[in-house]
């Protein structure tokens, strides 16, 4: 029920685009735009070519229309190169037997899947060669010993971040007046220098930043990002 309240919820984001075409990636936009392909399938009732353009620092839509001098939108559909919805992320677009998900996070992607009619989990569209995920898909392809190494380095950082993040998280809350007063005041065990803290801060935004660009998402894992994409 909630998940199906969810997508029509995430459905429903999605606005009608302008018809314009779509523009090819370019170098500079390395680290502000991301384009993954779904490819036509006969079988499917698909037969159309269908581009993703996720615009990072795009300002959010207004009333459903792209916000007073923007240029482009935070996520677009273009049907075989033509636009043909907008939206602020998370989104669903409906497509010939499915919908494609879109969600982001501070660090990047936390879902972009094709779901098929009738199923759930998905299956991860294409990216662009060229775009961040596109080079970290070709690096695990060419070097998956290294690939899986790095993906469990970054899993490891983002508990440890996580176990001494909820005892400070503690000891803050319960500094407030009125929370002490109520439930007393807590003291973390835990008391890092702030050259300690301030590297774990930095290795955990790269280490959630080689999970989006991998698209891999759990909800304990990722535990700071999982809920924006949810909402």
């Amino acid at each position: 029920m909630f998940q199906r309240l969810r997508r029509a919820r995430q459905i429903g984001r999605a606005k009608p685009g302008d018809g314009s075409a779509m523009k090819d990636l370019r170098w500079w936009q390395l680290f502000t735009r991301t384009l993954f392909f779904l490819d036509p399938d006969e079988q499917a009732g698909r037969p159309s070519h269908y581009t993703v353009d996720v615009r990072h620092l795009a300002t959010e839509l207004e009333g459903g229309k792209i916000a007073e001098g923007a240029r482009h939108a935070p996520v677009a559909l273009y049907r075989d190169g033509r636009q043909v919805h907008i939206a602020n992320p998370p989104v669903a677009f409906e497509v010939p037997g499915g919908v494609i998900e879109v969600a982001t996070s501070s660090y990047g992607l936390t879902r972009m899947h094709h779901v098929a009619t009738g199923e759930r989990k998905g299956t991860t569209l294409r990216p662009h060669p060229r775009s961040l995920e596109g080079r970290r898909a070709r690096f695990g392809r060419r070097h998956p010993a290294a690939s899986t190494l790095i993906g469990s380095v970054a899993v490891v950082l983002l508990l440890v971040g996580l176990v001494l993040m909820v005892p400070q998280t503690l000891e803050l809350v319960t500094s407030l007046d009125p929370v002490a007063e109520r439930v007393g005041t807590f003291t973390s065990p835990i008391q890092l220098p702030v050259w300690a803290n301030t590297s774990l801060l930095i290795a955990g935004a790269l280490a959630a930043t080689e999970r989006a660009l991998t698209l891999r998402n759990h909800w304990l894992i990722d535990a700071d990002t999982t809920w924006t994409s949810l909402v």
